[in-house]
């Protein structure tokens, strides 16, 4: 099947007063038509800045340094900015991750969502306003046209997750872009956020990446997984790859220190509930070869010294680890030698 999405080797560089940090280094991933895609790891990892560089929305003083972007075919880096506003909105659109900052507070809802629909489907006011009207219906918003005429100060945290929900299906996407969905939501209303999203997917027969780093979230929602940590990607597969036969230690540190339902950590006799230690690495000096090196317990020399290529164990399943059988690359005298032999061990699900 022809992705409908390919990020390959993206690199998005913020260039500040204290040097240049490299927020995304070298992620890729790519979404299936009418799939789900999570894109998951810790905060900082670098995963709302790699949905906003598919719209070319980094902000500065970021930029795109490299890797490439396609989207059904087409250069999203070689496109002239006419172009991409064309399909910002239109077939690529986006929920971002605070529903009361993506509102603007001084218009009302009718006129934000109706000025989508003016730019993209040249339709007028009226028709514009029973579109919306539509929209707010199928997502579950009683009373529509009150709503229109509303501001956002107006509505609820749950109401306002809604509308911008709304405002992604506007123009029928092919690729939703959904930045962490339900956050500061109550949990109530996180289940109806998703389970709304994925009905939505199913019968509108959209894509979607989901950005989280809630891994019982992505359980939930994704066909297949895509694990980032300090702008790498460490590991890709199939959401049942993931849960029940992760390769990559940080994978593996994700599902161990997300609570699950089924576990007694009171009185069953398997370790509490882990932490991930240390943090995140500062990305104006990050460590040298793997970037989870500092906090990893299977860590050895060559994991500070090779940076490790993503490689393909299992049809649709790849990892970035030397001690998973990845391929490093070395860094000697500021050139790239290639050392694939080093660090090749035997692959298979962890003991």
């Amino acid at each position: 099947m022809t992705d409908l999405l390919t990020v390959d080797g993206l690199k998005v560089h913020f260039f500040t007063q204290s040097g240049v940090a490299p927020a995304v280094d070298g992620i890729d991933f790519a979404i299936r038509p009418r799939e789900t895609l999570g894109l998951v790891g810790e905060s900082g990892s670098g995963k709302t800045m790699a949905s906003l560089a598919v719209l070319r929305l980094v902000p500065p003083p970021a930029r795109i340094v490299g890797g490439s972007l396609r989207f059904q075919g087409r250069d999203l880096l070689a496109l002239d900015a006419a172009a991409m506003r064309g399909l910002r909105g239109k077939t690529i659109a986006m929920i971002f991750q605070n529903p009361a900052f993506s509102l603007n507070p001084i218009l009302s809802i009718g006129d934000q969502l109706g000025e989508i629909l003016r730019w993209h489907e040249r339709i007028s006011r009226a028709a514009a306003r029973d579109r919306a009207a539509e929209l707010l219906r199928l997502v579950g918003i009683a009373d529509p046209l009150h709503r229109l005429r509303q501001f956002p100060h107006e509505l609820s945290g749950g109401m306002k997750q809604r509308i911008c929900i709304a405002r992604a299906l506007l123009c029928n996407p092919a690729l939703i872009l959904a930045d962490e969905p339900t956050t500061n939501l109550d949990v109530t209303i996180q289940a109806q956020i998703l389970d709304l999203l994925e009905e939505l997917r199913e019968r509108l027969h959209m894509a979607m990446l989901l950005v989280s780093h809630d891994m019982g979230l992505v359980a939930r929602m994704a066909h297949r997984i895509t694990v980032v940590y300090a702008g790498r990607t460490c590991e890709t597969a199939d959401v049942h790859s993931i849960f029940h036969a992760p390769l990559h230690p940080y994978t593996r540190a994700l599902l161990d220190s997300t609570p699950r339902v089924d576990h007694d950590y009171e009185h069953e006799a398997h370790p509490a509930l882990r932490t991930i230690g240390g943090r995140i690495p500062d990305l104006a000096a990050p460590p040298s070869g793997c970037r989870f090196h500092p906090r990893c317990p299977e860590a050895t020399a060559e994991c500070a010294r090779l940076r490790p290529e993503p490689m393909q164990v299992a049809p649709g399943h790849s990892v970035s680890c030397l001690q998973r059988g990845s391929p490093g690359v070395a860094e000697i005298g500021g050139r790239h030698t290639d050392v694939s032999a080093i660090g090749a061990l035997h692959v298979g699900p962890p003991a």
